[in-house]
């Protein structure tokens, strides 16, 4: 079909053609409705007559669509017109890889750059049940914003329909390029890419992906295919039988490990093949001892030579002070009104010290904050502008949550600190910044923030193992069984802004208001972190502090439509805290590092196991020689990474998503949760082997996985969507899960024996029967700031840990007389910063402990001029 330029598809205008190939024609079109360009893929006759395939491709496109990456072709629309199926994509300028690596072999630093655009693509399609099974450089256009991935989906769309009309020819032909149409017979496109699986017409999933990306890296780095062959049963015994030549021998100044990566990416067993395009993502980035400075490594003119300038020394120098007058945060995004001066950064604390709260007085001059200076045990101080040195006010254990339009303050007092983030829980109180002592008013609470007249309080209750939002005291107008932080009225006082974090106490999650019905509507979500809010001052729109892809977080504004746009970007971790009533911020730049720490049987001394100042919530082995933790660090993506290494020392091995639970008990496997929505129970294999899962997805959250005795069953906890939480026994083999003990009972410990099992509820540790029968047992001498660690071997005790006391014992708990027994201390003592343990592990010796400090340092400054 040939369409002459004037033709109309729908709203689309046909401009001149682009290309052609097996899946259709490519147009230049001009979208009528909004004024754009684009590139309209007309598909051949033969698919759109066809009213299965027709169907299962538009459900395919529609999902496609969905897809929102900056290394990803954007799919607009799709649409028939008449008896045309056609479909709508983002017109692209630049070159394909295939045209660049026929000038020759691309740099190294750029393979990694390229190649790690394409892998992070493809790990963002899988993670949607995608898999584009035509990758090829084809199908790679480089442009000046980066590498784009073209044509997703196409080829999955044929491919489930193959056993129809489509010829294996036609899947090897590029759909977008302009180039020659490949007859049925020939050897090239799609047939040099394809993996072993998919020339023995076996079942592919997104490893056969993996494989054609290993032949792009390695084209890219040699300028020659992996496998070349004189006919068409000469490629596929080469694909099916021979090695590459190494690209070592090829391109001797390679790096070795881009080799290993590449042979990994081309195992002729999906099963012994890199399992995931992120994999293939973080090794690129690790390939590369530096890749600093690549800004134009993927444009079609990266060859040309670089140019150097000199600055006049004057320059230099007033370069040179702007950079470190700046250096903490860098407006660098948005218009001239979005970007910040440098000297609206006015730094107000210098001793080391958490801060957890900073709120303004109503003069718009006077703060008040919560900090520790040791430990985590907070008090209140307030920095007036005559007296720039903060003055403690109040008693101990206090912890500020709001100031009124009156000037009056929300605290808590008894405040205990919960061992996450900026949490702390008890009784609140409203009281003078001086004067008469605090008014309590309920217990069990953990935010709160006044209204407009300063009469009445929204407060976020902690029930345990939910979140109920009131507002006013009371009157319940939203429940998470996440956690739900940052609760702030708006200035007329009809909304109500607040987070909520999915899992419990984990805090990627999105913002949301709600209003006095109870009406709830997000305003912006997606994000790996966020922590601190505050309204505009006119009530448009609310300012919060967030990270959309790692530890890095900036401040954002989403109006009541939600339309966020980033208002001051940063290098390291900014909290927003409020806004005064003049519009100036108040700040904290917080550092947040994170200790793995093991302490071998018979020694005093603690071996540093941290890995990128992320790693949390120890596991280890029974013979305490394997450490699992969970990494959180950016590169270990959205649902963070199952991680493994020796406690003898070497490297880590990634097993997988999610937070590693327990390690059974013959050592050879994982149990871990995936932190995903819906959440899934997984294991991973230590060595050779599969992951399996093992729920059906029937679960809305979960606070905790394991083994029963022997392995077969899995006690978890969490809850079905629209139930209480409480424990179930699910059986790996059908995924049922049954309920197991009342009610209320989460965080849950099997006994040695299988028959009970430990959990925590609002009203304390019980032990309850498997089997669900009778009453639970309340733990004598077992508090609910206890965490548990471990059963004793024999059932009898046992081992508990404060995981927010510095410095932290473990202690024997005997269940039959409540006494304790401190048998070993944990931290280094009580120091500025180090705030919490955030898990603890005994192995069967009861000797060797891992456990992770989580330390927790901010400095606070008031910022003028942003909006």
């Amino acid at each position: 079909m040939n369409l002459s330029p004037g033709t109309k598809l729908g709203p689309y205008e046909i401009l001149a053609p682009l290309g052609a190939g097996g899946m259709g024609e490519v147009y230049r079109a001009k979208d009528t409705r909004l004024g754009r360009d684009v590139a309209v893929k007309v598909l051949p006759q033969h698919l759109s007559s066809n009213p299965e395939i027709r169907a299962r491709f538009e459900r395919e496109a529609q999902t496609v669509s969905s897809l929102n990456h900056p290394h990803i072709c954007t799919l607009f629309d799709v649409g028939r017109e008449g008896d045309t199926d056609y479909l709508v994509m983002e017109l692209i300028d630049g070159e394909t890889l295939a045209d660049r690596i026929a000038k020759g072999p691309l740099p190294i630093e750029q393979v990694l750059v390229i190649g790690g655009q394409v892998a992070d693509a493809l790990s963002r399609a899988h993670r949607a049940g995608i898999v584009h099974r035509d990758l090829k450089p084809g199908n790679i256009m480089l442009t000046k914003s980066g590498a784009k991935l073209m044509d997703f989906g196409l080829a999955r769309a044929t491919g489930l329909a193959a056993g129809g009309s489509v010829s294996m020819a036609s899947m090897t032909q590029s759909p977008t390029m302009a180039a020659p149409l490949t007859a049925e017979g020939t050897i090239v496109g799609t047939f040099q890419y394809m993996s072993p699986e998919q020339l023995e017409g076996k079942e592919s999933d997104a490893r056969g992906d993996i494989w054609a990306l290993g032949c792009v890296l390695y084209e890219m780095a040699t300028g020659k295919r992996a496998f070349h062959g004189n006919s068409q049963a000469s490629l596929i015994a080469a694909i099916l039988e021979r090695e590459p030549t190494p690209i070592a021998e090829i391109q001797p100044l390679s790096p070795p490990s881009l080799d290993r990566l590449v042979k990994a990416c081309l195992a002729k067993d999906p099963d012994e093949r890199v399992q995931t395009a992120h994999d293939v993502k973080l090794q690129l980035g690790w390939t590369g001892t530096d890749t600093s400075g690549i800004a134009t490594a993927v444009t079609a003119s990266a060859r040309r030579p670089a140019t150097r300038r000199v600055l006049p020394m004057v320059a230099m120098v007033a370069v040179l002070l702007v950079a470190t007058t700046a250096a903490f945060l860098a407006g660098r995004r948005g218009t001239a009104a979005d970007t910040l001066s440098v000297g609206g950064f006015l730094q107000k604390t210098y001793r080391t010290q958490a801060i957890f709260t900073a709120r303004f007085m109503p003069d718009s001059q006077t703060l008040v904050l919560s900090a520790a200076l040791v430990g985590n045990r907070t008090g209140l101080y307030v920095i007036r502008p005559e007296y720039p040195e903060p003055q403690a006010i109040g008693s101990a254990d206090m912890h500020l949550l709001a100031i009124s339009s009156r000037g009056e303050l929300a605290v808590l007092t008894g405040a205990r600190y919960t061992g996450h983030h900026r949490l702390f829980v008890g009784t609140l109180a409203r009281m003078p910044l001086e004067g008469s002592a605090p008014r309590e008013l309920t217990e069990g609470v953990r935010e709160a923030d006044w209204d407009p007249a300063g009469e009445n309080l929204a407060v976020i209750h902690d029930d345990g193992s939910s979140d109920r939002l009131e507002y006013p005291a009371g009157t319940v107008l939203y429940q998470s069984p996440g956690y739900l932080s940052d609760v702030r009225v708006s200035p007329d006082g009809n909304l109500i802004a607040f987070m909520e974090h999915p899992t419990r106490f984990d805090d990627r999650g999105s913002v949301k208001v709600v209003d006095r019905k109870g009406h709830a509507r997000e305003l912006s979500s997606g994000y790996w972190g966020l922590e601190g809010m505050a309204w505009a001052r006119d009530g448009s729109a609310v300012y919060y502090s967030g990270g959309r892809e790692g530890n890095l977080f900036s401040v954002y504004r989403a109006d009541l439509k939600g339309n966020t746009r980033m208002v001051s970007d940063n290098a390291g971790v900014m909290t927003l805290h409020d806004i005064a009533p003049d519009g100036t911020w108040a700040v904290t730049r917080d550092d947040q590092p994170s200790r793995l720490l093991f302490r071998p049987a018979g020694s005093d001394q603690d071996i540093d196991l941290s890995w990128l100042d992320s790693g949390l919530s120890p596991v280890l082995s029974g013979d305490g020689k394997t450490l699992v933790f969970t990494d959180q660090s950016p590169d270990a993506g959205e649902n963070y990474a199952v991680a493994l290494r020796p406690t003898a020392g070497g490297p880590m091995v990634r097993l997988g998503e999610g937070g590693g639970a327990e390690i059974s008990a013959d050592g050879r496997t994982v149990l871990a949760v995936v932190y995903s929505t819906p959440p899934q129970i997984v294991t991973y294999p230590v060595g050779a082997g599969k992951s399996a899962r093992l729920d059906n997805g029937q679960f809305e959250n979960l606070t905790s996985a394991a083994w029963l005795p022997g392995d077969a069953r899995v006690l978890v906890s969490g809850n079905l969507p629209g139930q209480p939480g409480r424990a179930f026994v699910l059986d790996p083999v059908t995924h049922e899960a049954v309920p197991a003990g009342p009610e209320g009972f989460l965080n849950c410990y099997p006994s040695p024996d299988g028959t009970s099992f430990i959990a925590r509820s609002q009203a304390g540790w019980g032990i309850c029967s498997l089997a669900g029968s009778g009453e639970p047992v309340l733990v004598k001498g077992m508090t609910i700031e206890d965490e548990m660690v471990r059963w004793s071997p024999d059932g009898t005790a046992v081992f508990v840990i404060h995981r927010s006391e510095i410095p932290s014992p473990i202690q024997r708990l005997d269940l039959a007389t409540g006494e304790r027994e401190t048998i070993m201390v944990l931290s280094e003592g009580q120091a500025a910063g180090r705030v919490s343990i955030l898990g603890a592990s005994l192995a069967d010796d009861l000797q060797s402990v891992a456990y992770a400090m989580w330390g927790y340092t901010s400095v606070l400054f008031t910022v003028a001029g942003k909006r």
